[in-house]
């Protein structure tokens, strides 16, 4: 595959009441591309939003779930989870701000 970019890297927020609650360590929770490494995701994070510095990322590896429709089985898409530790001199995250 070919080289993933840092616009790439990050898919989507998570907004769960979970990661809601920790937005106030300056912890957020983002779906991530599955081949993306922890260095791409903090590199990405920092790139995209202005005033961010990343203290540490852990990510979580989630396989596809079964499915079924009638004899026919199949799996879902494989995903990946990313949590981002702000520094405590960075700024916050503006997506997350109003929620």
């Amino acid at each position: 595959m070919a080289a993933i970019q840092y616009y790439d890297v990050i898919l989507k927020p998570v907004l769960t009441e979970k990661s809601m609650n920790g937005i106030g360590e300056k912890k957020y929770t983002f779906l991530v591309h599955t081949e993306a490494n922890k260095s791409q995701i903090k590199e990405a994070v920092e790139k995209m939003f202005a005033g961010a510095k990343v203290a540490r990322v852990n990510t979580v590896n989630y396989d596809g779930k079964n499915k079924r429709r009638g004899a026919t089985t199949g799996k879902t898409a494989k995903t990946k989870k990313a949590v981002v530790w702000l520094t405590k001199d960075s700024k916050d995250i503006e997506i997350f701000a109003g929620l």
